[in-house]
């Protein structure tokens, strides 16, 4: 057995060990940064450091102060909370009392969150704040099951109920509890079992009501082990944590960084990101495909500010950074030695001195990696930040299996795969092409829901991932589309469009969202939303200043741009995949339509049926185009 298989296959039951582990270990270290605004309201923010043993006492606190509650080994609490320090240490202390977190996102509706919240039986919900316990308070004669509400930030929530407490009220009951029990949390987490349930998190799902994925103890322990094994991470790491925690992908990041210990600096404030970078300067980070995708039309939209002149110097250093990462990532894969000839170095090196050092410089400078995951990223993007020295690792997994189920080797990456699987993960491709996996990390079922579990998950353990794919001789997945997701013309010809979307991203600067349609159709028609800030600067310097969203994107001028983008897309496809018509949409999609998961995933069905009539009209009168 090699020492890879022996760390994995000898992992303790539950993350809450390796938690406690990690504490004795390394008391004094520093386990998390998080920012404090000041106290004017004005200027930046404080950044402040947490030990693990500072940590671990809140951290026992909130598992006893839990016990307090009533709450038992594997029944529910719900954590309701953006990316924030107390996220982490309140789902450690529902781990530590041995009990599950039901994982709610922030923007989830009223109607939804109590949908949750009764599916999943919670007895307990801590909620971010008064937005938060209001959603709850609607609901709360429908859920028999919640007994208390504890709230995080209480500033203008109502907690004259009885049920309702702060956190900071939780953690005073608990260190109670623990004067009188001292050893409370420790024989809690001593008799946890890897099978026992951990997590449950519920899909955001494209179509119908999310499905709880129950994730047991030993999913996380497998992942802590498997992404330790993988040496992507080491103990002298800084990294960026913004993700959303009550997904799956954010969620996992946190098993891998107790089990190596290194530092992690935790703001959900999306609008910050830019601005935190250089104060945090990460070593690693991960995030979805559209966070590059912003970044990099907001680069390109800069250096259209900045005159012609400047944006052919943009557009030559992408053309290079992308040659540039193909013949390198190619000569790697061939010798084990990243090279390029002296030419195309040389014209690297100019490059690199004109934009790229300034885009590295805006990552913090010490930025090793970005891991990215949840969605497909465009090969092109992805390319120009390999080229311009922002090295974007892919990885793919699903809910269903703990999220890291294939990454990208450090140096050996390849862009456009998703790496291959972590030790102790099986894959195979079935005929028909979907991608099926099998081991430590798949969840043990949909919760109360048998039926679904036996359509995706065989007795044997193969997960039915609904993904298409190809593996490589030497194992490296690449993932064409889902499953659902591909269209078959009137002509019969079949389609991905998530390729073609891809590919449209890495052409037009400017577009936010683009659904391609085409399914029983005879030829391929696109919706598709401008990224409002990039398009207003557009509409600035091209005569409609002043104009709301609605009106640039309507105007004949912005409609023939994008027009000439859909032209330079087509060029590279072939016939039956080319976009015959589009139309732009007056608005963005977004999470609070529904038209997006949380996580940025496109929602087809959702946005198809809303803007049929849309869809319809680029097919009426139409004929074999």
């Amino acid at each position: 057995m090699s020492d890879t298989q022996a760390l994995i296959e000898n992992r303790p039951p539950s993350v809450a060990g390796l938690f406690l582990e990690r504490v004795a270990a390394t008391p004094d270290a520093e386990a998390y940064r998080y920012p404090v605004p000041p106290v004017s309201g004005e200027g930046p923010d404080e950044w402040r450091s947490m030990t693990w043993a500072q940590a671990a006492e809140r951290v026992d606190r909130i598992a006893a102060g839990l016990i307090e509650l009533g709450v038992r080994p594997e029944q529910r609490v719900a954590l309701a909370s953006s990316t924030r320090l107390e996220w982490i240490l309140t789902d450690l202390g529902i781990m530590c009392a041995g009990a599950a977190t039901t994982t709610v996102y922030p923007q989830t509706n009223s109607d939804e969150s109590a949908y949750i919240l009764s599916d999943s039986e919670s007895r307990v919900l801590v909620a971010e704040d008064a937005v938060q316990l209001a959603k709850a308070r609607e609901r709360l004669a429908e859920l028999p099951d919640l007994t208390h509400v504890v709230v995080i930030d209480p500033e203008g929530a109502d907690t004259s109920d009885e049920r309702v407490l702060t956190l900071d009220e939780l953690e005073r009951r608990g260190a109670a509890r623990l004067e009188r029990e001292p050893q409370l949390i420790k024989e809690r987490v001593g008799s946890l079992t890897g099978d026992q349930l951990a997590t449950l998190i519920y899909t955001s799902g494209t179509t119908g009501r999310p499905k709880g994925v129950r994730l047991p103890h030993d999913n996380w322990s497998y992942m802590a082990k498997a992404i330790a094994a993988t040496g992507l991470i080491n103990g002298d790491d800084v990294q960026y944590l913004w993700l959303p925690l009550a997904h799956v992908f954010g969620k996992v990041l946190l098993s891998g960084q107790i089990e190596v210990g290194h530092i992690t600096a935790v703001d959900g404030r999306v609008d910050r990101i830019i601005e935190n970078l250089p104060v945090v300067r990460p070593t690693y980070m991960a995030a979805v495909p559209r966070i590059f995708e912003k970044v990099y039309n907001g680069v390109a939209a800069k250096a259209k500010e900045g005159g012609a002149a400047k944006y052919r110097i943009f557009q030559w250093a992408v053309g290079v950074a992308r040659e540039y990462a193909r013949v390198t990532q190619d000569s790697f894969r061939r010798t084990g030695t990243a090279s390029a000839p002296l030419g195309l170095t040389a014209r690297h090196g100019v490059a690199d001195r004109l934009v790229y050092a300034k885009l590295r410089a805006a990552f913090g400078g010490r930025l090793r990696a970005c891991i990215s995951g949840s969605a497909a990223l465009a090969p092109d993007i992805g390319y120009f930040f390999a080229g311009a020295g922002v090295h974007i690792l892919e990885g793919y997994g699903l809910t269903e299996s703990s999220a890291a189920s294939f990454v990208n080797p450090g140096e050996a990456y390849r862009t456009g795969t998703v790496g291959k699987p972590l030790p102790g993960t099986e894959v195979r491709v079935a005929d028909d092409g979907e991608i099926l996996m099998r081991g430590p990390g798949i969840m043990e079922g949909y919760h109360r829901h048998p039926d679904k579990t036996a359509e995706v998950l065989e007795p044997d353990g193969w997960l039915h991932t609904g993904d298409i794919g190809e593996l490589s001789v030497d194992g490296y997945l690449s993932i064409t589309d889902r499953k659902k997701d591909l269209i078959k013309t009137s002509g019969g010809k079949y389609i991905a469009p998530a390729e073609i979307e891809g590919r449209f991203k890495a052409v037009c600067p400017y577009v936010s969202n683009i659904l391609v349609h085409g399914a029983a159709r005879n030829y391929c028609t696109a919706l598709i939303s401008l990224d409002e800030p990039a398009i207003m600067k557009w509409a600035a310097e091209n005569g409609l200043e002043g104009r709301t969203y609605a009106e640039v994107v309507g105007d004949p001028a912005a409609v023939a741009m994008v027009d000439g983008y859909v032209t330079e897309l087509n060029e590279g496809l072939q016939r039956w995949q080319t976009i015959k018509k589009f139309r732009l949409l007056s608005r963005d999609l977004d999470v609070e339509h529904g038209e997006v998961t949380p996580s940025l995933k496109l929602k087809r069905p959702v946005v198809e049926r809303e803007y049929k009539d849309l869809i319809d009209q680029m097919y009426e009168g139409a004929r074999e185009a």
